[in-house]
């Protein structure tokens, strides 16, 4: 009978265990990239020169390649960065549920970490906040950039923010309410946030204090209360003067410290 060396099928394992990623690699910010579909959404992984231990990643959401200085600080360090479109659906129940095949297929095909870290910019915190709360064991922390926690706040304009009456109508729409529905709506990130707190897991928000299009007072403001109350951790920084624009730090370091810090590492 023909013994086979252990070491080499420690060795060939992986490459049996994970199958590559679909497509032809392109480039992002000088490391291999892909772009692809899974199901019914487009989907985009960028691979790090050397994957850290344990497969970690950072789940992007919206305004993929605006300010990206945490992913490629992450990349650095062998994490992947990756990216599931969920545009004009405004974190509804299919975003999520696609959000959710993506996550299988991540987890389950390819071998990345159970737990994942999530950033959201702008319409991005949707998404980002509604997934968590429907799935806690799988996040490792929250870092949000100047978010869109309230639906009525923006795209709505129902208090002190511009608004986007036409991403409004979409975003009605999107989760099937009428104006009066939408008054009353209970499925904003401000509304569920005791999974996240239960889970413990870590908020931190990037906010400009000047935001007209997002205010703070109708979204960060409440989170931050809200979490607190319920015994959750939540940092916010706060940029003096800045407005929705631009996101993000120059320096990401302090966005970086807070992910690694979460995810143990």
């Amino acid at each position: 009978m023909k013994l086979y060396n252990p070491l080499l099928l420690a060795f060939l394992l992986p490459i049996f265990l994970f199958a590559e990623f679909p497509g032809k690699p392109g480039k992002w910010q000088g490391y291999d990239f892909y772009n692809f579909r899974e199901g019914d959404a487009s989907c985009r992984v960028v691979v790090p020169r050397e994957v850290a231990e344990g497969k970690p990643w950072i789940w992007r959401a919206r305004f993929w390649g605006h300010e990206p200085q945490t992913d490629r600080a992450l990349l650095e360090r062998g994490w992947h960065v990756v990216y599931c479109e969920v545009g004009n659906l405004f974190g509804n129940p299919k975003a999520v549920a696609r959000w959710d095949a993506f996550y299988t297929y991540l987890v389950g095909k390819q071998g990345f970490s159970r737990k994942a870290v999530l950033e959201g910019m702008s319409r991005g915190g949707l998404i980002i906040f509604n997934w968590a709360a429907s799935n806690p064991d799988k996040v490792h922390c929250i870092y949000a950039d100047a978010p869109v926690c309230d639906i009525r706040s923006w795209p709505g304009g129902k208090g002190t923010g511009k608004g986007s009456p036409p991403t409004w109508e979409r975003c009605k729409q999107a989760y099937g309410l009428t104006e009066e529905e939408a008054a009353k709506f209970k499925g904003n990130p401000i509304d569920n946030l005791a999974p996240l707190a239960k889970a413990g897991i870590p908020l931190l928000h990037v906010v400009g204090e000047a935001d007209t299009v997002v205010p703070v007072s109708e979204n960060t403001n409440i989170i931050e209360e809200r979490y607190k109350k319920l015994g959750g951790k939540i940092q916010v920084i706060r940029k003096d003067g800045v407005g929705h624009h631009p996101h993000s730090l120059k320096d990401p370091k302090p966005i970086v410290d807070f992910i690694l810090k979460a995810a143990g590492r």
